[in-house]
């Protein structure tokens, strides 16, 4: 169940009192403390994942400005539990649709998330849902227009030694999330780079743009997942030969049935797209996230390290 808030409703929190005045989304409004400053307040349906959420930000928010920071939690009503977060202006698919991130802009964004993903990951976690709109971000004035930069929503995180990551459980939304997620074999804390990765093409060409959602599928079609794996083959295959030391021979099949639905001749690597699309520079720094194989894939700490971000922003 969730809680469902009135607005003018006031709850009790451990620092004070919250009055709702907005419903945001299902489970998910906007309110005011003590001192008028806007708040989000969660409950939503599977209150497990906003206790999960609560934990995780516990542990985690004080070593890092860049994970959506917990405020506190509400004690009246008591259940199931809601949380406190900081509330920010927009996140990044909203902004993006907006106007398309700059050069700055699109280097401070990807800084500021792989800082959050360096932090979750050193303790082996995995964040399981990066995507666009799960990156909060507020407004400024000047070249680069977020002031503020945070990843959010963990509900989904968990330890990568944890029975969801061993049994290779679905997690997050299939155009942004890892092969390995979508052939539901083990995943890891590299799922998340390849959803950064993802976030990062997206933001290249603005708006509403995925590189992998399918064209001839809606969401929910019972054959969505597997036309999102087509299109990563399509842009980033072949698997590498290794790749069956660390999958099932079920997983080695359907890789071998989708080279033969997808022959060499039919592909179109993501290194073939034109400078006029995406830089030169962009295009290497993706390809170094985009692998196939989880276990090709740099870790949060080395892509911070990388060259691409020591370049100037316009002068590439």
């Amino acid at each position: 169940m969730s809680l469902r808030f009135g607005l003018g409703q006031a709850l009790r929190g451990r620092l004070g009192k919250y009055v709702i005045t907005k419903e945001i989304h299902s489970g998910i409004w906007l309110a005011k403390n003590w001192t008028d400053e806007s708040v989000i307040i969660k409950s939503v349906a599977d209150y497990p994942r906003v206790e999960n959420e609560r934990d995780v930000l516990k542990r985690f928010q004080h070593r890092t400005p860049h994970l959506r920071p917990l405020i506190g939690e509400i004690v009246e009503p008591s259940n199931p539990t809601a949380i406190v977060l900081k509330h920010l202006d927009d996140h990044l698919l909203n902004a993006s649709i907006k106007q398309t991130a700059n050069r700055k802009e699109l280097k401070y964004v990807s800084k500021c998330v792989l800082e959050a993903l360096k932090v979750l990951h050193e303790d082996d976690y995995v964040h399981t849902d990066v995507k666009p709109d799960n990156v909060f971000v507020n407004y400024r004035e000047g070249e680069v227009r977020f002031s503020d930069v945070q990843l959010g929503d963990l509900g989904g995180t968990y330890p990568a030694d944890s029975r969801y990551a061993k049994e290779g459980t679905p997690i997050g939304a299939p155009m942004w999330t890892s092969p390995e997620v979508i052939m539901e074999t083990p995943w890891n804390t590299a799922t998340d780079i390849w959803s950064f990765g993802t976030l990062l093409i997206s933001l290249i060409y603005g708006g509403n743009f995925n590189l992998f959602r399918p064209r001839t599928v809606p969401y929910g079609h019972e054959e969505y997942e597997l036309e999102v794996l087509k299109r990563q083959f399509q842009y980033f295959g072949p698997f590498p030969g290794k790749y069956q030391e660390v999958v099932s021979q079920e997983t080695v099949t359907t890789i071998l049935h989708l080279m033969q639905e997808i022959p060499a001749a039919n592909t179109t690597p993501f290194s073939r797209t034109t400078e006029r699309e995406v830089r030169k520079r962009d295009k290497e720094f993706i390809g170094k996230i985009m692998m196939m194989d989880w276990r090709d894939r740099p870790t949060a700490e080395e892509l911070l390290a990388d060259e691409w971000f020591k370049e100037d922003g316009e002068g590439e």
